[in-house]
């Protein structure tokens, strides 16, 4: 099937996708390409900081709608990303007017339901949250159906002020499928994902942030969440890998644990972190006042 044409879930309106050119052209001439070897044709990947990966979704005529081609592509910068030792954080953005609209509707408006079940459609999107290091949306502009949920699969989301979420896959006669239900439930609770689900309805960034889907919003003005979220990016950088990590995991373990159960695991990764040379190399520095010089191990 070709993908030069794409329907977003947000918009009726069918678009043509373009070449990237001028899109990298526009993000190449001050960012260091973190790798010539790999060519991707859905998404750019660069090193905006040493130590920090951005992955940049790169459909802008279909408002970057979510492809199966794009996914594999996206989850290979993210596995090649979290096993480079160079790399503490990973930043996914998409452009200003849309993160991502939603699902390529022109790619799954004719799938079966055989075909949906055998080859289990949409069950790779949710690879990315195995990747360990943290990833971080800078989100602007649609981040709706597919979109959201990507969103929702980081571990930090920053909005723009521009930033609207939805889950509108009720008015195309079906469902969340990529975890949009569980996942909000258990952030904001049952009554408002039941209206964002059941109505369709888009919330603003000021009223994602006050629910508790986005970490917090950012100032104003054009890539000012990207530049926001690459700092974020750089502080967690700063830190020990294996710390950070740990952090992660504890941090992720508590929407699947019972309280008991996350205590006594969370326990359990802080008494490990005593045996890495970080620990030791962090707390022996700010005994003695100086900074930390952390190794990774």
């Amino acid at each position: 099937m070709s993908h030069s044409i794409c329907r977003t879930l947000y918009s009726p309106v069918k678009t043509t996708c373009f070449s990237r050119s001028k899109f990298t052209k526009l993000f190449s001439k001050n960012i260091r390409l973190m790798s010539t070897k790999i060519q991707y044709n859905y998404i750019l990947v660069s090193r905006p900081e040493p130590a920090v990966a951005l992955v940049t979704l790169n459909r802008p005529k279909a408002l970057n709608a979510l492809s199966s081609p794009l996914f594999v592509e996206l989850n290979q910068a993210f596995h090649k990303a979290d096993a480079d030792p160079s790399v503490s954080a990973i930043v996914l953005t998409g452009s200003d007017k849309a993160f991502a609209a939603g699902a390529d509707i022109k790619e799954m408006k004719d799938i079966e339901f055989a075909d949906a079940y055998k080859n289990r459609f949409l069950e790779n999107w949710a690879e990315m949250t195995r990747i360990r290091k943290p990833i971080i949306a800078a989100v602007s502009g649609y981040a709706l159906g597919g979109g959201c949920e990507l969103a929702l699969m980081c571990d930090i989301i920053l909005a723009s002020p521009t930033a609207k979420f939805g889950q509108p896959e009720i008015n195309l006669g079906t469902i969340p499928g990529g975890g949009g239900s569980q996942r909000l439930a258990r952030i904001i609770g049952k009554s408002r994902t039941m209206e964002m689900v059941l109505t369709g309805r888009m919330i603003s960034a000021q009223e994602a942030s006050q629910w508790g889907i986005v970490s917090r919003v950012v100032k104003e003005g054009e890539g000012e969440v990207v530049k926001e979220a690459i700092a974020v990016g750089k502080e967690i950088a700063s830190k020990s890998q294996i710390a950070i990590q740990a952090a992660k995991e504890v941090c992720n373990a508590a929407y699947e644990l019972t309280l008991a159960e996350g205590l006594r695991f969370e326990r359990r990764i802080f008494h490990g972190l005593f045996a890495t040379k970080d620990q030791k190399e962090g707390m022996g520095a700010f005994a003695e006042r100086r900074k930390p010089n952390f190794t990774n191990e």
